[in-house]
């Protein structure tokens, strides 16, 4: 990459360019781990300020060729804020900017759907809770029901609906959107709701009877897991070990 491409601009605050440093970092995570949809889905992050602004991936760019300076600054309509070759996917506005719209306790949006994830949301029952990672998703997850690529404005109001309070919207027969106060939140969040989508798949391929959680063990570690996020540096320690673990599989740099 051009020098252009991997150093802070001059009209970029300090505050701004880590923002995008570490949203640059969470794209290179999502194609590391594989959860990747070649160049589609999308992952957005607000920026500072009362104006709903928000940071988003150059249509048309794998993920490993995202860079904190290639990176879009738009609005709520998707416009473009400053000048870039690229565009944004016209697929992530209505989501995005629906969410960043309605939800300040939302600054990180990853939308993705891996093929645990994609499967998991096809069934009518949707995710379970009987398991250590499926457990810690009880009660904190909205479920839309499809409507076709999510295109529209008039669908925005709806899927703000589905997802109420909640910081996971399964956008069934597709895929998930999980939704935190930081990258760092929203990506091991994300994590978490992948491991449990590839328990559930690998325990409905086997035979046996499953050993069921009660609903009040299944809240208990619920509520655990969203205090440690919310209250301690536990996504952060987490963030950071898989940017290094990374780097040291494929080296520093963009």
């Amino acid at each position: 990459m051009n020098a252009i491409a991997t150093t802070q601009p001059q009209h970029c605050s300090d505050e701004e360019w880590a923002l995008r440093v570490q949203l640059a970092h969470c794209y290179h995570l999502m194609d590391f781990f594989g959860w990747t949809e070649t160049i589609f889905n999308h992952i957005s992050a607000r920026l500072p300020g009362p104006a709903h602004h928000y940071l988003v991936n150059p249509f048309g760019l794998n993920y490993r060729e995202v860079t904190p300076a290639n990176l879009l600054k738009v609005d709520l309509n998707g416009h473009k804020l400053e000048d870039s070759p690229y565009d944004a996917n016209p697929a992530g506005f209505a989501l995005h900017s629906a969410v960043h719209g309605a939800r300040d306790d939302i600054h990180c949006l990853i939308h993705t759907h891996t093929t645990p994830i994609s499967a998991v949301v096809q069934k009518k029952a949707g995710f379970g809770h009987h398991d250590f990672y499926g457990a810690q998703l009880y009660g904190r997850i909205g479920y839309h029901t499809f409507e076709g690529i999510t295109l529209f404005d008039d669908e925005k109001v709806r899927m703000i609906d589905s997802l109420g309070d909640k910081h996971i919207l399964v956008l069934r027969n597709h895929g998930i959107a999980v939704g935190e106060s930081s990258i760092a939140k929203a990506f091991f969040l994300l994590w978490t709701v992948q491991r449990a989508a590839e328990i559930q798949c690998a325990a409905g391929a086997l035979g046996g009877e499953d050993n069921p959680l009660p609903e009040a063990v299944s809240q208990k570690c619920a509520d655990l897991t969203a205090m440690l996020i919310r209250e301690s540096g536990f996504a952060v320690k987490f963030f950071d070990a898989m940017v290094r673990k990374m780097q040291a599989e494929r080296g520093a740099g963009w």
